[in-house]
């Protein structure tokens, strides 16, 4: 029994089941003791610190899932894509004209963080069968926020004006990563995640009208 799957599938179940946004993350005193000793970057791309974090909210609440621990710019990498964190993403070379969206790779989904499927086989080789394993990728939308604007800022400016200016280029490049996120989506599936989730952090930075223009399509391909 996997009260969560059930739940997923429009099934009745004996009571809601419950997992947390960032459960394994900073409010566990864990992982801030991980933290004095390794970098964001070393613990989500090091596959066995990444499931060992994944795994510490079991120790103190009995979850119905375990989303593994990872980034959104994860994946990034095997796009062609160089960054870092500062604290938050920045990324090196920010796209913002063809030029950058051309040498976007299209990589093979075997090459797309392998860490993070790693990670997945680690998690759902840990925790019994009626824990669901969660896995996740970065909206089309929220990685070109990162992508045009090269760090995240208040409002995007940058990312706002490449939209107005550049709707055909931005539309380009959501394409390029509504596909490789698919894919990486299913790699997580096949490694074990039970389920996966869209994260679209700034979505809220678009009218309604033109989040049905510009990125529901996009996620619809997905």
């Amino acid at each position: 029994m996997n009260l969560l799957l059930e739940a997923i599938r429009g099934e009745p179940v004996a009571r809601r089941p419950l997992w947390i946004m960032r459960q394994a993350g900073r409010c566990l005193p864990e992982y801030r003791a991980l933290r004095q000793s390794h970098s964001f970057k070393a613990l989500s791309g090091t596959p066995e610190l990444a499931a060992e974090v994944s795994l510490l909210p079991f120790k103190r609440f009995p979850f119905d899932a375990a989303i593994v621990f990872a980034d959104i710019m994860s994946p990034l990498p095997a796009l062609g894509v160089d960054f870092d964190f500062a604290p938050g993403p920045v990324v090196a070379d920010p796209i913002r004209d063809p030029s950058g969206v051309d040498r976007l790779r299209s990589p093979d989904p075997g090459e797309m963080a392998p860490e993070v499927i790693e990670t997945v086989r680690a998690v759902r080789g840990a925790v019994p069968a009626e824990v669901a394993v969660l896995g996740f990728c970065g909206a089309p939308w929220t990685l070109a926020a990162y992508l045009v604007e090269g760090r995240g800022v208040k409002d995007f400016p940058t990312l706002r004006a490449f939209a107005a200016a550049e709707p055909d280029l931005l539309d380009a490049l959501l394409a390029k990563l509504s596909d490789a996120m698919a894919a990486y989506l299913i790699a997580q599936a096949r490694a074990g995640a039970d389920a996966v989730q869209v994260f679209d952090s700034w979505a809220g930075l678009l009218s309604l009208a033109d989040w049905q223009r510009l990125i529901r399509p996009h996620l619809e391909s997905m």
